[in-house]
């Protein structure tokens, strides 16, 4: 397929309804008009309401997505149609997603510096029930994470997908595919087989500061 083919997504990022970001769901759609990012999935922490925001300012852009919190790591979902909650168990959580045809990958999975990280031995548990890893998000601050995770999806068959992870409206884009189109779960699972790396960036430790600014931010206004 030729490259003017393609279309550049990133599928992990956040917006204000995650607790550790202040990006609106308009100022990140402005974002990735102007950086030319073709669809992008909102992965907040937990919730769709920001998906479901952005979704009707720009339907063809935004991918209903959540990234939930397992009690024994994040999974990432697009094509969510019903919120997860978090704190059940990977098995419990890919049921219920899987109930409403969602996509299922896993976030950052050897990050060791994230709460929401797999031990190896509990994510070769699931493996068959879920459709992709994360296999390069630009927030993790030791390039072997995301080694590990590439290594781990070429010996167990699985198609990667990458993201920004973006918390602020400037890191969209630094983790990004580009894919054939696609209109749901199955044309997704079907398009990332033919997915092409474009030129990546890690963020580095100074966007943390970015989180930790809205976190602190969003406790002064509640107080």
């Amino acid at each position: 397929m030729n490259v003017d083919d393609l279309i550049r997504v990133d599928f992990h990022c956040h917006t204000i309804f995650s607790h550790d970001s202040l990006t609106t769901p308009e100022k990140l759609l402005a974002t990735c008009q102007r950086k030319g990012i073709d669809r992008v999935a909102i992965t907040d922490h937990n919730t769709i309401a920001g998906a479901l925001r952005a979704k009707k300012l720009d339907p063809d852009r935004i991918i209903v997505g959540e990234e939930i919190l397992t009690t024994q790591g994040e999974l990432l979902a697009f094509f969510v149609e019903e919120e997860i909650p978090p704190g059940l168990s990977p098995k419990a959580t890919i049921s219920q997603l899987k109930d409403q045809g969602a996509f299922i990958s896993v976030s950052h999975p050897f990050d060791i510096f994230r709460k929401g990280h797999w031990r190896p031995e509990v994510l070769q548990e699931i493996l068959s029930n879920i459709d992709a890893i994360e296999t390069f998000n630009a927030r993790c601050l030791w390039p072997g994470f995301n080694w590990q995770a590439q290594k781990f999806a070429r010996q167990h068959n699985l198609v990667g997908t990458h993201g920004s992870d973006a918390h602020a409206a400037f890191e969209l884009g630094r983790g990004s595919l580009l894919l054939p189109p696609f209109h749901d779960a199955d044309s997704l699972r079907e398009a990332l087989k033919h997915a092409v790396s474009p030129q990546l960036t890690l963020s580095g430790i100074g966007v943390r500061f970015s989180s930790r600014y809205a976190v602190w931010r969003k406790r002064l206004q509640r107080t």
